[in-house]
């Protein structure tokens, strides 16, 4: 069988630094941080007061007057948001009824309608209602993103969710690669999204794996992560029917990898195992050579013990051109954004190839001898990209690392 080739054509993001793909090149560019007071839920009693809110997110005001906002938990709706988003960008909205059988959606999240279900639960905790409409629980599970943006869209092609905790978007981009590739659809809708919710919020904090401040990856006196919330969604196409629909490319998916650390619930390898095989089945995946990677999009998290052996597995796998590599963390402007962090973080890396730069690693001020690569703490650096490396490292240790390049007719692959 004859792999197509799989071209980027849209991208929609709403996060804490940015609303829009277009504001988000801005606010990366800036070096913008979106951290700040988290309001959408009491964080009096934690660790941290602080996160990466998308502050006053409301999609009614965001979305076409077609899509409903009826029954989209907070995570659902900022899918879809970003969702219309991509699809407009891509030419693609609204969608036309001869191309809804070969459209399919794939997204990766977390926690789901989680927050929403917490104020039901507190609400009858506190006697306001007794019996809960079963309909104010129709989007607890993440998978209710992608049965609304389909079901309101009528699209017909392929439709998965993906749990695989912090990679999980970044998991769906390499699934929707695959779909395409082989043909199963023509287009797919693909990232991920994720609230921010009390038990998430609580369980970093009983961790301990939070940032009394804001995060700050690669840094010697980094404390842990700022948790964030978002979505993150690109369009991916066959690059014969984006070509023949004159459709705009930001750029190609090369390839993408997957490990398991197969070590501990929430600890990574301590030797970097397994994010060394993700990146490096990436690279085979898409058969491009270690040499070839001219910036990484690192999971960057700002723990004490990911940033270090994060830093440890590319030095494992580039070698002594690992300190050449630019290196830099989007999470340092958002938080850690969990099941969407890899699609948002892919929609950094397609912004950067397309726009020619590096975004920077903010907050990242004292140098820790364990963190020694080219962490691009200056600001915004111009450069001419050809491929990105964007890692996401999860917890159990569910590692997916997604290669993107630039567009040439010539094919994808650059040795």
């Amino acid at each position: 069988m004859e792999l197509k080739r799989v071209v980027v054509t849209g991208l929609g993001t709403v996060n804490a630094a940015a609303r829009s793909a277009a504001l988000f090149l801005s606010a990366l560019r800036a070096g913008h941080c979106g951290i700040g007071p988290v309001s959408v839920f009491d964080v009096t009693d934690f660790r941290t007061q602080t996160g990466g809110e998308v502050q006053g997110f409301n999609a009614r005001v965001m979305l076409p007057r077609s899509i409903s906002t009826k029954r989209l938990s907070r995570s659902d709706a900022m899918a879809m948001v970003a969702a219309i988003e991509a699809l407009s960008d891509a030419g693609l909205f609204p969608v036309s009824d001869g191309l809804r059988p070969d459209i399919g959606v794939v997204i990766g999240g977390g926690a789901g309608g989680m927050l929403e279900c917490e104020a039901i639960y507190r609400d009858y905790l506190q006697g306001a209602r007794k019996t809960p409409a079963y309909s104010a629980f129709s989007s607890f599970a993440c998978a209710a993103s992608a049965d609304h943006i389909a079901s309101q869209l009528q699209l017909m092609g392929p439709k998965t969710t993906f749990m695989t905790a912090c990679s999980s978007g970044a998991t769906a981009i390499g699934y929707a690669r695959d779909l395409v590739q082989t043909g199963a659809a023509t287009v797919i809708i693909c990232g991920g999204t994720e609230p921010l919710c009390r038990i998430t919020y609580s369980a970093f904090n009983s961790l301990q794996a939070v940032d009394p401040e804001y995060c700050k990856p690669f840094d010697k006196n980094r404390q842990g992560l700022s948790l964030g919330e978002g979505a993150g969604v690109m369009i991916l196409e066959e690059l014969g029917h984006a070509l023949q629909r004159g459709a705009h490319i930001y750029g190609e998916v090369l390839g993408y990898g997957v490990s398991c650390d197969a070590h501990h619930m929430t600890s990574p390898d301590p030797q970097g195992g397994g994010a060394v095989l993700a990146m490096a089945r990436a690279l085979q995946d898409a058969g491009v050579n270690p040499d070839a990677v001219d910036y990484i999009n690192a999971h960057g998290t700002g723990t004490p013990a990911n940033d270090k052996i994060e830093t440890k597995a590319i030095k494992h796998l580039f070698g002594e051109r690992a300190y050449r590599i630019p290196v830099s963390s989007s999470k340092s402007m958002t938080g850690h954004t969990l099941g969407a962090a890899g699609a948002i973080e892919g929609v950094v890396s397609l912004l950067a190839l397309y726009h020619g730069f590096i975004p920077p690693t903010i907050h990242c001020e004292t140098p820790d001898p364990e963190c020694d690569l080219d962490y691009v703490r200056e600001g915004a650096r111009d450069a001419d990209l050809k491929i990105v490396l964007s890692n996401s490292f999860a917890f159990g240790g569910n590692n997916t690392a997604l290669l993107f390049s630039t567009f040439s007719q010539q094919g994808g692959g650059h040795e």
